[in-house]
């Protein structure tokens, strides 16, 4: 065993509402240990500016021609992560070594190679006076990688962690997290990735809630469907239903790194607010059941523990495993939400940029051929200390 680092791992996911905090323990490999998880409520001016930039930044141009806004509006999301970390370190006692830093995506193009997260890190470390490690995708698009997605790693030491009673078993363990965009790790026992390089699997395989969350916000004054609520009450429309889905062509096998941008909801139009988050919902439902089909292992039984916002929503759950239930063999499919096995499924990627930050400080790989598509595996973070 190495040495043990500390971290404080900063996330603000495609949601944009604010900033999941977490602080663990790890030498970087295969010890780790959660201390604090916390969330931070973006504030309504701040949060509508990030949305407003994001929807100008429709091709990579943009950024150059939105350079100076850009500029404004990093700044104060920096200030806002410097405050957290402030609070965060004031109330805990805690020495932290690192910051992982994730900064705000305001556009990701897998194509062009081309992203964009917002975050200073430079700034972040000389207002907190700690090393931060930021800029994650880089390196691996520099290395032919997509930059996303980068938290397999970590999925990986948590279900070995976790579900070790599972693995041992010989279990399929897939972990689902239904963030803004929906994607899938394939894990493996430690002995079998010592084995076998490479052997973690994972890729984005559509939309998760950002269908649903636009549509929201377009036609209410809510921020998302809490709980899935008006899901329930509304009706899906067979018709407009299908015709999206013929209409829409991304499936297995999955290799594109996946942005909200890739996605609209202009099939929905026309109808009322209920109808067109049961429809959207249904319509997500469909794309992550498709996945569960392809990546469910043919001769063990496959567990797929589900993180992310979206396990929240009892509807979008709900249609997910009545779409399970017509799956053949689905019998051998077990669909959890992570607490199941006293995982917090809010704070899973703040605690994987912690452990990225550490494996970035100790310039261990963070991405992989099977999960990013680069060339071999690549470390990733910068590392920044500037006070």
């Amino acid at each position: 065993m190495g040495k043990i680092y500390t971290a404080l791992g900063l996330m603000s996911g495609t949601s944009m509402d604010g900033v999941d905090a977490s602080i663990i323990k790890s030498d970087g490999e295969r010890v780790y240990s959660p201390l604090l998880d916390i969330y931070f409520e973006y504030g309504d001016k701040i949060r509508q500016k990030i949305l407003n930039i994001r929807a100008k930044i429709v091709i990579s141009d943009h950024l150059i021609e939105y350079e100076s806004e850009i500029k404004d509006i990093e700044r104060e999301i920096t200030l806002f992560h410097a405050n957290v970390v402030g609070e965060i370190l004031s109330n805990n006692k805690i020495n932290v070594d690192l910051l992982g830093f994730h900064g705000q995506t305001i556009f990701h193009d897998s194509k062009e190679k081309i992203t964009k997260q917002i975050g200073d890190g430079k700034l972040l470390s000389q207002l907190t006076k700690k090393k931060v490690v930021y800029n994650f995708r880089q390196n691996d698009l520099k290395n032919g990688g997509q930059g996303a997605p980068l938290t397999p790693i970590f999925h990986n030491l948590i279900v070995n962690k976790y579900l070790k009673e599972e693995l041992n078993k010989s279990y399929s363990i897939n972990i689902l997290n239904i963030g803004g965009i929906s994607n899938i790790t394939q894990t493996a026992r430690w002995d079998e990735l010592d084995k076998k390089k490479n052997y973690i699997k994972a890729c984005d395989i559509g939309p998760g809630n950002c269908l649903i969350d636009e549509w929201v916000r377009k036609k209410s004054k809510k921020k998302y469907d809490f709980g899935g609520a008006l899901a329930d009450v509304g009706k899906t429309d067979k018709l407009i239903l299908n015709q999206a889905l013929e209409n829409f062509n991304i499936g297995p096998p999955y290799k594109d790194s996946l942005d909200i941008k890739d996605f609209d909801i202009s099939f929905a139009k026309g109808l009322s607010l209920e109808d067109g988050t049961t429809t959207l919902s249904d319509f997500t439902s469909y794309q992550i059941t498709k996945a569960l089909n392809y990546f469910k292992d043919p001769e063990k039984n496959t567990i797929f523990l589900v993180c992310g916002g979206g396990r929240k929503n009892k509807y979008l759950m709900n249609s997910i495993l009545r779409s399970v239930d017509k799956i053949k063999h689905s019998k051998k499919i077990n669909f959890y939400p992570i607490e199941k096995y006293g995982i917090n499924g809010d704070f899973v990627e703040s605690q994987a940029f912690g452990y990225l930050a550490i494996r970035s400080f100790l310039n261990l790989p963070i991405s992989f051929p099977n999960t990013t598509g680069c060339k071999k595996p690549i470390c990733g973070g910068e590392i920044i200390q500037n006070f």
